[in-house]
Formats: C-alpha cells, structure tokens, sequence
C-alpha cells in the first residue's frame, strides 16, 4: 500500500519536466493521492465495522493495483491526477482496518509490537517503492517507474490473498447512520483520541513535506544526483521500521505516554539537523528524523485503538480518523512544501515544518499527562 500511495514522490522532478509544471504543481501527484485516502477512511472505516475487516483488504488492495496501472498510462497531467486521487479512494480500505485488526485478534501483551511492526512494514513498503521508483525513473522513466510499482503491488495483494487469516473475534455493528454517527461522536469527544489526532496531522505534515521537496533539492546544486541516487536516501525508511517495531515494545513495557514525547523531541532533533550542507550530515539527519516519526506513529496509532477499544468506542472508526488525520496533515503541509521550496528553499521548508513539529512536542507533553482508560486484562500502557 505504501509503496503504491507514494510511488510518484521520488519522481516529481521529473514530472515537473514532463508535463511542464512547476514543482508545487508536482506535488500534487502525492498530496491529493493522501486528501482522496483520508476522505476514504471516513467511509472505510465504519463499513469495517458493519461488514468485517479482511474483505475490505482485499478489494482495497486489488482496486488500487489496477489504478497503479491506469496511472502508469495516463496521457496527460490531468488524467494523471484523477488515476492517482482514484488510486487514492482505493486505498482507504487497508490502513482503515489494520489496527482495529490487530488489536482484535491478538493479545492485549503484544498488541503495540505487533502494531509497532505494521508500521514497521509501512516504512518498508515506502522505502522499497520509492528506491524502485527512483531505479526505474532512471532505466525508462517515470512510465516505467510507476508500472514497476504496480507490479510490486500485485505481488503484494496476492500474498494477502494467501495469508491473510479471516477475522474470529470480529462483531459486526449494527446497520444504520444512526449507529454510524454514534460511534462517530463517540471517537470526537474523548480529549485523548483528540489529542492523537492532531498529533499525527501535524508530525505527517512535516514528514511528507521534507521528502517532497527532499527530491528538487538533492537534484540541484551543489548535489546534482540523479533520481536514483536521490532515491537512495529512502534507505533511511529502513531505520523507522527498526524504530516503530522498538518503540512498540517499549510502549508495552513503560507506556505510551512515556515514550510518544521521546520521539517527537528525537524527530525535531533530526529535523533541524537537515539545516547542515554536507550530504552525509543531512543523510544522517534524516535518518534520525525518520527514527522519531514512526516511533511516535506507531506508538500513537496503537494508542487510538487501545483507547478507543478501552472506551467501548469503535476501534476501527476511531482508528480511521486518526489516519483521516493524518493523511489530511500530509496533503495540506505536503503541498505546500512545493511552495516553501519555490520561495525560500531548504530554509523556507525546514521553518515551516520544525514550526510544526514543535507544536507536535507541546501536544505530546499534553498527552503524557493524560489518564489510562483500561479494561480488565489490558497492559498499562498509558491508554
């Protein structure tokens, strides 16, 4: 899913060159991608509580695969950003369920690694797609690059297909927009599940607005890299699985709240730290940065659904508008990335996104004084 959702990223110099817009114009191809996926998750979200959680997976996966193949054909700029804002929709069935998934199925002890380690997968899958991307942009073009993707994602789907157990503790909800918007006041009134919201709007906006201008500024002066060797630097995607999955147990063992506001302060650390010029210290900056964002998201995600599942509020719902969050973060900071680069450059880009996860820090301080809302049996993890 995730490489598929960001597969143009590491591409959009080039797309800036073929279709002849400007670099925040190019933008476009991720952040109404990410918009169209959080404005699934609303809807994705409550059909998994009524009809069940895998076979939304499964269609979700299959239908964004062959729009990754309709993007790869698209003739024009426009055809293009509708095949990726599709593709978009499509893939709201995936992340909608996939922590209310885990935390059904599995022991409430292991539930933030198991979580922790579907982020970890998220970081994969990112870093695979956008190294791919960036190899074959380089071999035949963004045509390539984009096709080669959908390709990886039909593997994907097809291994979901095969392995994927079909839920046993799943119970379905009640049918009706009543009961929809229950749960949906339900998952909008608790200060905590408001907190994490905005939490991971205001950490995913200025994640995806460094890497979406992360490419213009490696292909310039005094770098001068092509798109595969900027896309190397997606290597660092492998030091956030690392850390989603560490954070997770460590959110087991101490709690969430004790670890969310570590990571935000690690991910504004690595932030500023890309102010440096030499391409290895920025390398290395990124790669801390990385560490701290998907550990507080993967513990943050995992911390929605204990919450919610704690409150007896819908778990895939509020799971939902976390992402809904989130993606709406992404889109609106990742857009205007383009922008700030334009304008300012890598100045412009790290003011509008340390601003951002500075208030992320505040939020997290906040959060660590929150209560546990538990039920028999659950660890004291801070929910």
């Amino acid at each position: 899913m995730f490489a598929l959702l960001y597969s143009t990223q590491p591409l959009l110099p080039e797309l800036s060159r073929w279709f002849g817009v400007s670099a925040a114009a190019s933008t476009l191809t991720v952040s109404l991608t990410t918009l169209t996926l959080a404005v699934g998750l609303l809807v994705a979200g409550p059909l998994s509580e009524r009809f069940g959680r895998t076979r939304l997976v499964t269609l979700s996966l299959v239908a964004a695969t062959l729009l990754g193949v309709a993007c790869a054909a698209a003739p024009t700029w426009g055809l293009l950003l509708a095949a990726r804002s599709a593709q978009g929709l499509a893939l709201a069935g995936l992340p909608a369920v996939a922590v209310a998934y885990l935390n059904e199925e599995l022991d409430g002890a292991v539930a933030g690694q198991a979580i922790g380690l579907y982020v970890g997968g998220n970081a994969l899958g990112g870093m695979v797609g956008r190294l791919l991307a960036g190899a074959l942009a380089d071999l035949g073009g963004w045509r390539l690059a984009v096709g080669g993707i959908a390709v990886l994602g039909a593997a994907c789907t097809a291994a979901v297909v095969v392995l994927l157990p079909p839920s046993r503790r799943f119970v379905a909800a009640q049918p009706g927009l009543e009961t929809v918007a229950r749960s949906a006041r339900a998952v909008l009134t608790d200060p905590v599940l408001l907190g994490l919201y905005l939490l991971a709007a205001l950490l995913m906006g200025a994640f995806v607005a460094v890497f979406n201008a992360l490419g213009f500024r490696l292909e310039a002066p005094p770098y001068a890299l092509s798109a595969a060797l900027a896309g190397l630097v997606f290597l660092v995607y492998a030091f956030g699985s690392v850390a989603s999955t560490t954070a997770g147990r460590l959110a087991d063992r101490h709690g969430r709240r004790a670890v969310v506001p570590v990571a935000v302060v690690v991910m504004l650390a690595g932030l500023l730290g890309t102010a440096a010029s030499p391409l290895v210290l920025v390398v290395l900056a990124l790669a801390v940065m990385t560490v701290g964002f998907f550990a507080a998201h993967g513990v943050a995600s995992g911390w929605v659904a204990a919450r919610a599942r704690a409150g007896g509020r819908a778990t895939a719902q509020a799971a939902s508008t976390y992402l809904f969050a989130y993606y709406v973060g992404s889109s609106v900071v990742g857009a205007a990335a383009g922008r700030a680069w334009t304008s300012s450059g890598w100045t412009g880009v790290l003011v509008l996104t340390a601003a951002l996860v500075v208030l992320g820090c505040g939020v997290a301080l906040l959060l660590a004084r929150s209560t546990s809302l538990l039920q028999p049996g659950n660890p004291p993890v801070g929910g």
